[in-house]
């Protein structure tokens, strides 16, 4: 057992008892108090008086599937790390759950050991732990953009951009190198600094919310350009 561990509450929303045990026995043995689920209502019905510190979430969940119960988190913080599982047929709703807010998938049948450590990954994440929060790390101000990597902020024009960790850490890297075409594998590496791997279309559904977040406050925003066949550059006016 781990510090990082110590006290965390897990939901794990799933209606497929093996695995959804199976989920829970894992984390349990980690040191997480794992709270399952096996409907989406009876899930969000908890959720919304208290928030757990990470969410494990089956799309096909009944009364409740799991991309609304993504929505429903994110209007609430956009903080809380959350996984999906998957079936290895529904490629759309994965991108799709990507693109409202997830920071993570796994496609079943998936191996309990790397779902522990995506479980960890994403939670040191959320505690500022050193991937994100380097001693004395600058705040980065680029123009109208102002990313404070410890505080875990971003703000556009003096306006508060609400970013997940995933997102913020892919920003950042982008910003870093201001005007530099960064591949995809660069950015994966930036976003996900503790070599999870992640598909280029898991970067690029990153980057259109992203977009689609600063263009919510500035319609004019179009400082994240696509660079065919390349990647990304991030380009002040």
């Amino acid at each position: 057992m781990n510090d990082v561990s110590l006290a965390r509450r897990v939901a794990v929303v799933e209606d497929e008892e093996t695995i959804r045990e199976g989920i829970c026995a894992a984390l349990t043995r980690e040191g997480y108090d794992a709270q399952p689920f096996d409907d989406g209502r009876s899930a969000w019905d908890v959720f919304d008086v208290r928030l757990p510190d990470l969410a494990v979430l089956d799309i096909g969940v009944p009364r409740m599937d799991g991309l609304e119960i993504c929505r429903r988190l994110r209007a609430k913080s956009e903080r809380l790390p959350i996984i999906f599982v998957t079936s290895r047929d529904e490629e759309l709703d994965r991108i799709l759950g990507l693109e409202i807010g997830a920071d993570d998938y796994l496609c079943k049948p998936f191996s309990m050991r790397e779902l522990m450590a995506r479980v960890k990954v994403l939670l040191r994440r959320a505690s500022h732990a050193d991937a994100v929060r380097g001693p004395g790390e600058a705040v980065l101000q680029v123009g109208d953009l102002r990313v404070d990597p410890v505080a875990l902020t971003v703000a556009w024009k003096g306006r508060a951009i609400p970013l997940t960790v995933t997102e913020l850490l892919l920003l950042q890297t982008l910003v870093a190198r201001p005007g530099a075409v960064l591949s995809r594998d660069q950015l994966m590496d930036g976003a996900y600094p503790d070599k999870t791997s992640v598909s280029d279309r898991t970067i690029d559904s990153h980057v259109k919310r992203i977009r689609r977040k600063f263009a919510a406050v500035d319609a004019a925003f179009a400082a994240i350009e696509s660079v065919y066949g390349a990647g990304y550059r991030y380009q002040t006016p």
